[in-house]
């Protein structure tokens, strides 16, 4: 568990790396930010947990646990919100995310001969705020408005990542879905602010 943890940490460093060099290069187009993956330097590959060879490894091992967040979060949105459009972006979220973390637990057997590992308790939902996310919505009076708040800046973490991780994955199918939870996850941030807007911002206009 303690070395599980020290490499958790590890990994969380290097995202935050890239985090800082992907604010600097996020512009915005009509709310919509334009993603440019930014590979690593030689030094901070070197300082990462165990280098570039295991940067798909890593990788695998954070999105699922960040996926599974989603997809809870998705969940209570089937059966708690009241507007048709939340609950169908939740069933997207669900369906697209789960079938993602199947296809990266395959890939993970694959190339590295072994199940993906636990998470340590609480660490994948801790990156997006989970735990207390959840908790949050469930008695939160206005459930949509509440998981729109929690939702988008939950994307933006998973869009990060995986712009990070899209520069610097060894495996051609792995960028491959990279650049598409990028893509995704964007016109999901977008389709959320939009509606946002409508209905809390400027309602009736």
């Amino acid at each position: 568990m303690a070395r599980n943890l020290v490499k958790c940490s590890c990994w969380v460093a290097l995202f935050s790396v890239a985090f800082l060099k992907f604010a600097l290069l996020l512009g915005t187009s009509h709310g919509q930010p334009d993603v440019i993956a930014v590979p690593i330097s030689d030094s901070e590959v070197a300082q990462g947990p165990m280098g570039m060879q295991s940067m798909d490894r890593h990788f695998i091992e954070m999105m699922i646990p960040h996926h599974d967040g989603a997809i809870a979060m998705a969940e209570l949105a089937l059966t708690s919100s009241r507007r048709a459009q939340i609950r169908a972006l939740a069933q997207q979220i669900k369906t697209s995310q789960r079938a993602e973390n199947v296809q990266m637990r395959r890939w993970y057997r694959q190339w590295f001969g072994t199940d993906v590992p636990a998470s340590p308790i609480g660490f994948g939902r801790g990156m997006g705020g989970m735990g207390a996310s959840l908790k949050g919505l469930k008695r939160s009076a206005d459930f949509d408005r509440s998981f729109i708040e929690n939702m988008i800046p939950h994307h933006r973490m998973g869009v990060m990542m995986a712009s990070h991780g899209l520069a610097n994955s060894q495996h051609q199918e792995l960028r491959e879905l990279q650049a598409l939870m990028v893509k995704v996850q964007i016109r999901e941030i977008e389709q959320m602010g939009k509606w946002y807007q409508n209905w809390y911002i400027m309602p009736g206009k």
